[in-house]
Order: C-alpha cells, then sequence, then structure tokens
C-alpha cells in the first residue's frame, strides 16, 4: 500500500499496521511472562500490571488510529498518498489528535515500535525534557535549569506515568521559546567544546560574516546575461550572513587576506590546527552547501560541527554552512533569502572557499532539508545555475495538518510530535509572538527566603512589644494574646496583605500539591493565583 517496497516499510498505511503488531506482540509477550512467573515471590505484581495497562491503553489509541487510516483509504483514490477532495478528513483528523490520550506513548511504552537497541536513548531524551521543562521556568540561568533538572530527574526515571503524562503536558502548553531553548542545549559553550574535541579534527573551521551586498550573477541559460542578487532583507532589514567553513585539508584561497576579512571571532582559534603551518592542497572539484536543522527555530552549525568534520574529511571536499536567521524573530521568507544569498556568494567567490566551481550539492536535514528544496526553486525562478545535487534527509515538506499515513505516525513520534511541529511551522510562518512571555520564575528557596523574613520580623516585632508589656503597667493587665489583637499595621504588615499571602500560599498547596505556591510581588499587592502544572487531559 503505496510504501517503496514491500520489504522497506516507508511512511504508508503498512508502517501504521506494523506499529499496531509490535503493540499486540508486547501485550502477548507481557501475558505469558504473567503467566509464567506470577507465582513467584519475586514477582512483581503492580509493575507487570501497569505495563500490560499501559500498552492496552496505546492498542485503545491505536485503534482511533486504524480507523482514521481506513477512511483514507475507503475515500481516496487508489495509489494516491493524498486527496483531491478530503471531505473534511483533514478536520477530522486534527480533532482526533486533541481528543487522543498520547501520555501512554511516552511512558512505559516510549519507543516500542522501534528495535530495542534505541529505546534507552528515547527514554533519556525524554527524562532530560520533562525535568527541562519542570525547571524552566524557575531558574534564571541555563546553568540552574541543567543543575535543577539533573536533581529532578530520578522521579521521572523512576515513574514513567509520570514522565508520560508530563511529556503530554509540554507538549501540549509550552510554547516555541521553551523548544528554541532546549534545542539550544547542544550551543553551550561546555557542550560545544566538549563535542569539539572529541570530533574529527580539521585544519580550517573558520566562522565568516558575509557582508549584504548586491552582486551580479550570470544566468544558466545564457551567460552573457545577468541577473542581480540582492541582499536579505525581509522583517529585520539587512545584516551580514553568517557562514562556517570547513574544509579538512587547507587548500588554495583559504587563508587568503579577502577570507581573513570575512571571519568572524568566536572567542576562540579560527584558523590552523596546533598554530602548525599546514600544506595547501589545490582547490577541490566540489563543495558541499549545508543548512542546518532546527525546526526553523533553534540551533546553528555549531550544533552540527561533529559530523560535518566527519564528512569533509571522508568526502574530502570543503564544506560552507550557512546560519541562517531563526523564527520566530526572523519568519519566513528571511531565511530563504538567506540560504539563497549564501548559494549564490559562493558561486561568485568560489576562489575563497578553496573551490574551482565545478560541481556544487546541497545537503540538510528536517528544516534544512526544506531550505534545500526550497533554495532549489528558487534558483530555478531566477535563472541562476542549478545545484547538482540536493540531499534532503526527512525535509519538511507537508507544512499543514493535511491527513495523511505519515501525518498519522506523528501522533506518536518520540522526538517531534504533532503539536510540536505545528508551533515551529507557525512560528516560520509569522503566526507567532516574536518575545516570551514573561512570567513570574518561582521556586522553593526563594519562597522559603521571603517567608523565613516575614517570620523574623513578626518575632522581632512580638518580641518587642511583649517587652513593652512588661514595662508599662497600664498593658501588664492586657490579654496574653497582645500580638494577636495588636491594631492594624502593628506587625509593620498590613492585615489584609498578610492574610491574603497565606490564604494564596494554602490554595496553590492544596490546588496543586506538586507545584511550588506564588511567590508574592514586590508591592503592596498580592494577587490570589492558583498555579497547577499538572495536566488536566490525563
Amino acid at each position: 500500500h503505496f510504501d517503496f517496497d514491500p520489504h522497506i516499510p516507508a511512511n504508508g498505511y503498512r508502517s501504521l499496521v506494523k506499529v499496531v503488531r509490535c503493540c499486540l506482540l508486547h501485550i502477548i509477550q507481557k501475558g505469558r511472562y504473567i503467566t509464567a512467573n506470577r507465582r513467584s515471590i519475586f514477582f512483581r505484581v503492580a509493575h507487570n500490571a501497569g505495563g500490560m495497562e499501559a500498552y492496552c491503553n496505546a492498542l485503545c489509541q491505536l485503534r482511533a488510529l486504524l480507523y482514521l487510516a481506513q477512511r483514507m483509504l475507503h475515500d481516496n483514490s487508489y495509489g494516491n498518498l493524498f486527496f483531491q477532495d478530503e471531505s473534511g478528513l483533514s478536520e477530522s483528523f486534527v480533532r482526533e489528535y486533541s481528543s487522543m490520550h498520547k501520555g501512554c506513548f511516552y511512558g512505559r511504552c516510549l519507543g516500542f515500535q522501534f528495535t530495542p537497541a534505541i529505546r534507552p536513548c528515547l527514554q533519556t531524551i525524554a527524562i532530560g525534557l520533562v525535568a527541562f521543562g519542570e525547571n524552566y521556568r524557575r531558574q534564571q540561568s541555563g546553568i540552574g535549569v541543567a543543575a535543577s533538572s539533573f536533581f529532578t530527574s530520578g522521579k521521572y526515571a523512576i515513574d514513567p506515568e509520570l514522565r508520560g503524562a508530563e511529556f503530554e503536558r509540554i507538549t501540549q502548553n509550552l510554547d516555541v521559546h521553551f523548544w528554541k531553548t532546549f534545542w539550544n542545549i547542544t550551543e553551550t559553550e561546555v557542550l560545544s567544546s566538549l563535542a569539539s574535541m572529541t570530533s574529527t579534527q580539521v585544519k580550517v573551521n573558520r566562522a565568516l560574516s558575509v557582508p549584504p551586498v548586491p552582486f551580479d550573477l550570470p544566468l544558466a541559460a545564457n551567460h552573457r546575461a545577468s541577473v542581480t542578487i540582492a541582499p536579505p532583507s525581509a522583517h529585520i532589514g539587512t545584516a551580514p550572513i553568517q557562514m562556517r567553513l570547513i574544509p579538512y585539508d587547507l587548500r588554495e584561497g583559504q587563508d587568503s587576506e579577502a577570507l581573513l576579512s570575512l571571519s568572524r571571532s568566536e572567542g576562540g582559534a579560527i584558523s590552523l590546527s596546533l598554530g602548525l603551518k599546514a600544506k595547501r592542497l589545490p582547490s577541490s572539484p566540489c563543495l558541499l552547501i549545508h543548512f542546518h536543522g532546527g525546526g526553523f527555530v533553534a540551533q546553528t552549525s555549531k550544533s552540527h560541527e561533529p559530523y560535518l568534520k566527519s564528512w569533509s574529511q571522508d568526502l574530502g571536499v570543503p564544506i560552507l554552512s550557512v546560519d541562517y536567521s531563526l523564527a520566530p524573530e526572523a519568519p519566513f521568507p528571511r531565511a530563504l533569502e538567506e540560504c539563497f544569498y549564501a548559494y549564490c556568494w559562493a558561486l561568485r567567490n568560489h576562489h575563497l572557499l578553496g573551490w574551482t566551481g565545478e560541481k556544487v550539492c546541497l545537503a540538510g536535514d528536517s528544516a534544512g532539508g526544506n531550505l534545500c528544496v526550497t533554495t532549489s526553486m528558487r534558483l530555478a525562478a531566477f535563472g541562476v545555475r542549478m545545484p547538482d545535487g540536493i540531499v534532503a534527509a526527512y525535509p519538511a515538506t507537508l507544512l499543514t495538518a493535511y491527513a495523511s499515513p505519515s501525518r498519522l505516525l506523528t501522533l506518536m513520534d518520540p522526538l517531534l510530535p504533532l503539536s510540536v511541529l505545528s508551533k515551529c511551522l507557525s512560528a516560520y510562518a509569522g503566526n507567532e509572538p516574536q518575545t516570551e512571555t514573561q512570567v513570574e520564575k518561582v521556586s522553593t528557596l526563594s519562597l522559603v527566603r521571603r517567608d523565613t523574613a516575614l517570620l523574623l520580623r513578626d518575632f522581632r516585632q512580638g518580641a518587642s512589644n511583649w517587652i513593652h508589656s512588661l514595662l508599662d503597667p497600664n498593658r501588664a493587665s492586657a490579654s496574653p494574646s497582645t500580638a494577636a489583637e495588636a491594631p492594624p499595621g502593628a506587625t509593620g504588615i498590613p492585615p489584609a496583605v498578610s492574610d491574603t499571602v497565606r490564604k494564596s500560599i494554602s490554595e496553590a498547596s492544596i490546588s496543586s500539591p506538586h507545584a511550588d505556591p506564588p511567590v508574592p510581588s514586590e508591592t503592596s499587592e498580592f494577587p490570589t493565583r492558583k498555579l497547577s502544572v499538572k495536566s488536566q487531559t490525563c
């Protein structure tokens, strides 16, 4: 049914049937294990019952997807993956997705449809994601978020159901700025330096900043005619285009003064390895231009350096990776304009890149794969020379919630669920806010610090009132609970404010036992709010 080959299941209907089959096999295997070991003294009843329940819940959700797949097969013409007239099927698809209980796919069942060797890796990513999400708005610095996530990750490793519920809450509720922050963890200085030390060592790794200057290129069909390539200007105006040149060997032109004038410093060495004079090789007949992935919203060429260095060594060609501007600050078509300009600039300045200008290939993954395709379409529209090859790894080409077999599989994707994909595409289309909504960061430590200050203030005022009562004979006969009956403002805190603080803290603790109570603001108004970090969809 429309797969590449009967023996190579792809994103067709057979893949969905295989997922259902894997779930049934897990249920059968778990049932046989329970039957054979239920009388053993080492048999864990709760653990095995929870596993069986989790896979049965997953099977119930897969039943709904099978119904949609059956409807697509029935309504669509034979041999077509997409509909000419879908009759509202995409709306049914989105409605079914919003009503699904997706947490079961990220708990005990996480990655059940894949080979067992990859499941520990998926579990580690999921645990890190939910721990990061719990501490995302509580810490000011990235180091604080990472440290807090490390200490809170244990409970998600022990409790798969809690991990699944939190995974669903995060993917449904947190905006694109969270995913930008999470995916950019690999951009931090510590991790990037570690990756650089453990990856292949290249002779040149140079970050370039190309000024936005218009220039002319000859047309592919008529070299006597030319077209003017204007610098990118959408949304954020003209600005230098950032690139990274990674050749394994030093080649002609890569140490020229013209290229060095375009180099930008990254706080480290940008030139030859170990400071030694490297042998200069002739220019390469091929060039690989790379567009990185990251959902159009995150990462740079720095995150992709390890495999780009290996590619440069294995292929023996220089690689030019483009650091295009990211959404939501720079939505479509800014990234496309910069990739198009970078490609044309490379054609015009091939002598600076250690390339003869003979053959050029585009490569990219995910969002980068999309940019490979769209850049080629733009080149064809301008009549400029087309690339000799395109390597688009899992490119984002279907950018709508259109009902298709591959879309059914995204409903349970362990790395990029449909809701996250939709947020990234909305940001790229310019439908997401450019700045993150600022919310008050709450932490248990800050709450304890403020409550302790209030308690010490009460003790100090109470002790002062007690001493005055001993020295003043007129107040000696007063009630022992003088401090409790003090007039408004005697403790330095208005009664309404104090009551509101205590009330808001108690209500938040009752309504959400796992959430920190709200921190009162510095002004005299303390809003009464209930904070809940648990999803209500489960």
